[in-house]
């Protein structure tokens, strides 16, 4: 008889456990590089994922800090009854949108070996692209299909995750919460386990130092969906990656990130990359270095091949309305109109492209 009790107690204390353990423990280290740890599911799914996200709104949007951390909780369903709650910093991140954006931007700081499991387990830091202000998701969405794009076209391009949150102010928490969506983007270290390649940091970069397949279809992409705000040598809007060892000119990969300034986005305060004497960012301009004939062709050829694709990609996204889809399209048909008249486009890139 003591023995089932003693086995009944002990299998209480273990169920109490478990059950504890689903909320973080306040005395874990916070990470302090952009990481994240292997095995993460966050990324793997396209389902929208609902969570809840406490954090002193207040200071966050008055300061716009970004070197102080605030405390702040995320919460998430697992199951119908079962939530988890992972007690995370979070700090205003960004350039343009930190000052433009009435809800700036923000970097998620998880708690480093955390072993809670669901969507965001063993996560360290992630960037989370917010509404920029009340009513502005449709700019956001539109950003969040731009990196799916992408992904279309190539596996060296940023997962995204499109969230739904509810903001609380932890400091007026009788406030109705703000319910917007949002995306995190995958992390630089989970981009470089999923490709076998890893960031260059140090070395002078231009784009003759890129793969030419790679550097021609980020260039066109960028053509495409009307993005002047990048440059190589600069690092602006790119990461570096190389597979193995860095080795010079033609050795390194690129890919592209915050697309917000591209035409296809149509963002409000969106302006063209100063000096190049556009008007608007729907106008379009190459920034990729000059090529044959030949090797132009060749790189659009890829762009025809998934033109189907990347329409589904728009017409099927959920939360985008009718109007905004439409007007992507409509967009994005001005550069498939030129490539039909394979010559026309051809010379446009000739035209504008860098001589290097």
């Amino acid at each position: 008889m003591k023995k089932i009790l003693f086995i009944s107690v002990l299998m209480l204390a273990v169920s109490i456990t478990s059950s504890f353990s689903q909320t973080d423990s306040i005395r874990k280290e916070y990470a302090v590089r952009d990481t994240i740890s292997e095995n993460i599911i966050l990324f793997d799914s396209d389902e929208l994922l609902d969570i809840e996200l406490s954090f002193n709104i207040t200071q966050y949007k008055r300061k716009r800090d970004k070197k102080e951390y605030l405390d702040a909780s995320l919460t998430y369903h697992i199951g119908p009854d079962d939530s988890i709650t992972k007690h995370l910093k979070v700090r205003p991140r960004g350039v343009s949108r930190l000052t433009i954006c009435d809800f700036p931007p923000l970097l998620l700081n998880f708690k480093k070996n955390d072993a809670v499991p669901g969507e965001f387990s063993k996560a360290d830091k992630i960037k989370m692209v917010t509404h920029c202000s009340p009513g502005g998701e449709d700019n956001l969405l539109r950003e969040f299909l731009v990196y799916k794009i992408y992904n279309v076209l190539t596996e060296y391009s940023f997962r995204v995750r499109l969230l739904r949150v509810s903001y609380v102010n932890s400091i007026k928490p009788d406030r109705k919460a703000v319910r917007e969506f949002a995306f995190i983007i995958e992390p630089v270290k989970s981009l470089g386990d999923r490709t076998n390649s890893e960031e260059v940091e140090t070395a002078h970069v231009t784009q003759l130092h890129i793969k030419r397949e790679i550097m021609d279809r980020m260039a066109i992409f960028n053509y495409m969906i009307g993005n002047t705000d990048w440059s190589v040598p600069t690092r602006h809007n790119t990461l570096i990656m190389t597979e193995g060892s860095y080795g010079g000119l033609g050795s390194a990969l690129i890919i592209p990130y915050d697309f917000d300034y591209a035409g296809v986005v149509n963002a409000h305060y969106a302006v063209p990359f100063e000096g190049l004497g556009l008007e608007s960012v729907r106008q379009r301009r190459y920034l990729g270095v000059c090529r044959t004939e030949e090797e132009f062709s060749e790189a659009l050829d890829e762009f025809m091949e998934k033109k189907e694709e990347i329409y589904r990609v728009i017409n099927d996204f959920p939360y985008l309305s009718g109007k905004s889809k439409k007007d992507m399209v409509n967009y994005l048909e001005g550069f498939y109109r030129s490539i039909d008249k394979r010559k026309s486009i051809i010379n446009a890139l000739k035209k504008d492209c860098i001589r290097m």
